[in-house]
């Protein structure tokens, strides 16, 4: 890195909004290093529904105010580098990390304990309380700054930490078995798609929700059966079929996730991009002895995990379009139409 570089190119994200709030500059400053950090230079970063989210204040529970508008529930601080998925190499290192990290290829864990140097009492999100990967340079603590060692671009490496984390927690947190029968609501999104990979390592088998189009490609990756999203789950699969449900969606459809458990299942939640207000029956619940978990900050070895399964080949990454940064208004024009599998992938010094 020019010791003379002061700022760099990126993407702020100036307000709530549409995508108008999308800036693209040549003049944002190079993030600053506290002791603990690194600074990696960026060579890719995916598009996550979580960009669209912030910046529309989807996560606001109240009236789509600045106010409860992050993961961790509170104000967004702008203008706001996003982009929670990073590739990159370390190009410079805090006084208590080691030089001999500078070089490396690293992976960023998504969801942070330490940033700026202070352990934090709820985590943060890379893009969404504090800058991301949209820009030249990110600055992260050291311990977030995954070393992954493959022969996978920059690109197909920055489809893997938002996605596969948020399925392999989902997993870890609901213990997936060997033998289990698993359906998975969303499929072919970035965790969707995750998920069925990562189930199929655990030896469990995946029942995939999806549209007609998509239904042989989540084949290939490892689903048993395939469901259109029309479908009525219940009508398809009967009551009380299987063990776990891995949902992304959320929706009208919600009771019938329930009603395909069987007695002492599992249901897991990530996501809700088909409508966050559900109805529970809490006879369902309790009757049938179900489990409820709630999946956002990750467990810990979820991150370790994700690293091991790309070195060894278990899993594989699936991008569907790359753009330049400066297209990321086109790449989340593409990324709204829902039509692709798997990851958009912005290059940025690849």
């Amino acid at each position: 890195m020019n010791e003379m570089t002061k700022s760099m190119k990126g993407v702020w994200l100036t307000g709530h909004g549409e995508l108008d709030k999308l800036d693209v500059r040549n003049d944002i400053p190079v993030p600053k290093l506290t002791a603990n950090d690194v600074l990696i230079r960026v060579g890719a970063a995916a598009v996550n529904n979580t960009d669209i989210n912030t910046r529309t204040a989807w996560y606001s529970k109240g009236d789509a105010t600045i106010k409860d508008a992050s993961w961790a529930g509170i104000a967004i601080d702008f203008p706001r580098v996003q982009g929670i998925d990073v590739c990159g190499h370390i190009v410079a290192v805090g006084k208590n990390v080691s030089n001999n990290r500078i070089g490396e290829r690293v992976l960023v864990e998504p969801c942070l304990r330490e940033v700026k140097g202070k352990a934090l009492s709820y985590p943060w999100f890379l893009g969404s309380e504090c800058d991301g990967g949209f820009a030249e340079f990110v600055a992260v603590a050291s311990r977030h700054a995954y070393q992954v060692k493959s022969e996978l671009s920059d690109v197909e490496l920055a489809s893997f930490p938002c996605s596969y984390s948020t399925a392999e927690n989902m997993l870890t947190k609901s213990k997936v078995l060997s033998g289990e029968l698993v359906l998975v609501t969303g499929a072919s999104g970035g965790v969707g798609s995750a998920a069925v990979q990562l189930i199929k390592a655990r030896g469990a088998d995946v029942i995939a929700v999806t549209s007609g189009s998509k239904s042989q490609d989540l084949l290939t990756l490892g689903a048993t059966k395939t469901l259109n999203r029309d479908q009525r789950v219940v009508e398809a699969l009967g009551s009380n079929s299987v063990d776990v449900v891995i949902d992304l969606v959320g929706g009208k459809s919600w009771p019938e996730f329930l009603e395909v458990l069987r007695p002492g299942g599992r249901y897991v939640v990530s996501g809700a991009i088909a409508g966050a207000i559900v109805g529970l029956d809490l006879r369902t619940l309790y009757l049938k002895d179900l489990s409820f978990f709630g999946c956002t900050v990750l467990e810990s070895k979820v991150f370790t995990n994700i690293i091991d399964h790309i070195e060894s080949g278990n899993i594989k990454p699936i991008v569907a379009h790359t753009f330049p940064l400066e297209d990321i208004v086109k790449a989340q024009e593409l990324f709204l139409l829902k039509q692709h599998i798997g990851k958009i992938v912005l290059t940025i010094n690849s």
